[in-house]
């Protein structure tokens, strides 16, 4: 049997695919979704992310909440590789949005009381969703070309604080409901049908310009995406590229259309790394309809 350097276990808010977590012995903690406010289920295992846009869709006065895994889940995952002797390299949401990181935190460290020498990493990504995803698939990476443990994380760390994310809502509410977006701003939103981009970076979640029509911001993602790689003089050479959506209709084709060719026009051919299904850890915050597009710079190796 092979016996891989470090195994690497995640949050379910990295938002990989089922078929790449499988093919690359990636295990995945769940976070909690409920949908009514008392009854959690584990995202992805009792609800799956199609259902819990589409819950939110037939409800549209519905909220749901996120929660966190458990030090107790985190427990479980990290344990069969520690009584086996394996490392573990664990990438969590970032703090800034959530307390998973600390969860597995604690359950590192109550797992060394009785295993004093085993070797967990706790690694907070700094990242969300599909950045998230990245930064993992680069740890696949590292661990593949048989790094060990030691090697790898710091390669990882110098390269999480150069995510960014730009996308677009198709409905303010949710982001005020989150406490994103003021009362009055989501009002008149609402009465004049304008639209947010956002962009994350930094560890920061803002919103950089209200445009009137779904189509007109899925349009600005692109172009703000482009602009900025022109402001900040950024060659994506050495940098993963992948696009997200929350509910998979036929307007992400479009995006993905007008996003190719932008991308031909300017000449930019970056290294895609496939489509997230962007999941209920953010999906709480943004509502059914995220549409977007995300970069990470490649560890040097």
């Amino acid at each position: 049997m092979f016996l891989m350097k470090f195994e690497i276990v995640c949050d379910s808010s990295a938002d990989l695919s089922p078929s790449y977590i499988q093919q690359n012995h990636i295990t995945v903690v769940p976070f909690y979704v409920s949908l009514d406010g008392e009854t959690y289920q584990k995202e992805g295992v009792d609800l799956s992310i199609p259902d819990f846009y589409q819950a939110m869709i037939d409800h549209p006065d519905c909220f749901p909440k996120s929660s966190m895994p458990s030090i107790q889940d985190y427990m479980d995952a990290f344990l069969p590789f520690v009584q086996r002797g394996i490392p573990v390299l664990c990438i969590c949401l970032t703090q800034k949005f959530s307390g998973s990181y600390q969860s597995a935190l604690s359950a590192k460290n109550a797992i060394l009381d009785d295993y004093p020498h085993a070797q967990v990493y706790v690694m907070d990504s700094q990242l969300v969703t599909a950045l998230q995803g990245l930064l993992v698939m680069e740890a696949v990476r590292l661990r593949d070309k048989e790094l060990t443990l030691s090697h790898a994380v710091p390669l990882l760390e110098e390269v999480r604080g150069t995510g960014h994310i730009f996308f677009t809502t198709n409905d303010l509410k949710y982001l005020e409901h989150g406490g994103r977006l003021g009362k009055v701003a989501c009002i008149a939103g609402s009465m004049l049908n304008l639209k947010p981009l956002l962009h994350f970076s930094n560890g920061e979640l803002g919103t950089t310009e209200i445009c009137r029509g779904r189509r007109k911001s899925l349009q600005k993602v692109t172009e703000k995406f482009v602009a900025y790689l022109k402001d900040n003089d950024i060659n994506l050479e050495g940098y993963l590229f992948c696009t997200g959506v929350g509910i998979d209709l036929a307007e992400y084709d479009d995006f993905k259309a007008y996003l190719t060719e932008t991308f031909e026009k300017v000449g930019l051919r970056p290294e895609v790394c496939g489509k997230a299904h962007i999941g209920s850890t953010i999906g709480v915050h943004t509502g059914p309809y995220p549409i977007g597009l995300g970069f990470l710079k490649k560890c040097s190796i």
